[in-house]
Parts: structure tokens; C-alpha cells; sequence
């Protein structure tokens, strides 16, 4: 039996701030692009990766959330308190040039890690956190 990884989930505010730093700058294709119900969806992915997606959706992808249960998700979104998603480089410090030059907002700068890598981290234009982290060898 084989399970691998599809598609993941990132909540975004914009999705047309999203687009540009997804495909602009971290060099993500844009795969698919739906509306639904008032919602929209941004399926995004690394060209080297063709099997896997990130899904940019709304804070609360729920047409019958309460308006409460909206507000509240996006506050938390808001806040950063939302989880992203962790990329894997062949170059984390390149990666941090290409990223910071583009204006992203800084969390980490490069480091080694106790756990075996190096990393650094960003955050994207909703909010979420994202970490780029290289393997030592």
C-alpha cells in the first residue's frame, strides 16, 4: 500500500496578493483557479512536484459558517496564528536572498537547527508562517 501527500490547505485573505507571492516569488505554478458559493480557490505547486498541490482557500472555506466562526478565523489569521507549510531547498540561503529581496517579511534568517537543518522563515502576505529548510549534510 502507498499513501503520499496530494494537496495541502493554506488560508489567505487575498488570493490575488497570494498569486503574485506563490507564482512571483517562490516560482509556484498556478494550476487551477475556481469560485464557488461567494469562495474562491487558488491550487498552486512547485514544477518540480507536479503530483503535489497547495490549496490557497478562504480563512473558513464553509458557505454555512456563522458569520461569528468567520470573524473569528479571520482574526486568527490575521494574527499569523494559522498554520502554513514547511519547503525543503537545495540552498536555504539562496532561497532567503530571493525570497527577503522580493520585500516578504523576515521571521528567521538562516541558522542550523539542533534537528539537523538549516532554515529560515517568512511570512506570506495573509500571515502564515513558512519555513524553507536545507538538509545539513
Amino acid at each position: 500500500m502507498s499513501i503520499n501527500l496530494s494537496q495541502c490547505f493554506i488560508a489567505v485573505d487575498d488570493h490575488d496578493k497570494a498569486i503574485e507571492f506563490y507564482r512571483d516569488v517562490l516560482g509556484m505554478e498556478v494550476r487551477n483557479d475556481v469560485g464557488f458559493e461567494g469562495m474562491r480557490w487558488v491550487t498552486v505547486g512547485s514544477p518540480d512536484q507536479p503530483d503535489v498541490n497547495i490549496v490557497l482557500e478562504p480563512p473558513l472555506a464553509d458557505p454555512n459558517a456563522s458569520e461569528s466562526d468567520r470573524q473569528a478565523m479571520s482574526e486568527l489569521l490575521a494574527k499569523g496564528l494559522l498554520r502554513g507549510v514547511i519547503f525543503e531547498t537545495d540552498d536555504v540561503d539562496a532561497t532567503f536572498e530571493k525570497i527577503s529581496s522580493a520585500g516578504a517579511d523576515v521571521l528567521q534568517e538562516p541558522m542550523d537547527q539542533p534537528y539537523g537543518v538549516r532554515d529560515c522563515a517568512f511570512r506570506d502576505p495573509a500571515g502564515n508562517m513558512l519555513r524553507f529548510n536545507q538538509p545539513r549534510k
